[in-house]
């Protein structure tokens, strides 16, 4: 798994409540081109195209958690898989987490995966937290 980065203003947009884990809807967002720390909203970001199975705004986490304890919270969710269908998905590098309740769709962090993926058509991507399919830690506040 990548290595998560988080935008700089999601530390803000926490203390003015923007993002609720318990009940709000997080996406993953597919880009070939660098997020940049800044960026504060998905506009921000230049998706790839929607077609053959990826659909504009990306794909939403199942089972997004949030629990504390002993002073440090732990965001969590299950993996989340593209599948191309049709023709190719890609090419992107980059997985981008935002909040797809938030008026502004709100960005949370990415992930970058080293070079370029493109999927042929039947091909899977698998974006899974820690390696795990189910409740695999996102991230941690501490």
């Amino acid at each position: 798994m990548a290595a998560f980065n988080k935008f700089q203003d999601f530390s803000e947009q926490l203390s003015e409540g923007i993002h609720n884990f318990a009940s709000h809807t997080f996406k993953l967002a597919l880009t070939n081109s660098a997020p940049s720390a800044a960026n504060t909203v998905l506009a921000d970001i230049t998706q790839i195209t929607a077609a053959n199975g990826y659909p504009a705004g990306g794909t939403a986490i199942g089972s997004v958690t949030c629990t504390e304890s002993a002073g440090t919270t732990t965001i969590a969710g299950n993996k989340v898989t593209f599948t191309a269908s049709g023709g190719s998905v890609g090419p992107f590098r980059y997985v981008v987490m935002y909040n797809d309740t938030s008026t502004s769709d709100n960005l949370v962090g990415w992930w970058d995966y080293g070079s370029a993926v493109t999927l042929a058509a039947a091909e899977t991507f698998d974006v899974k937290p820690s390696n795990v399919d189910t409740g695999g830690t996102i991230l941690t506040v501490a």
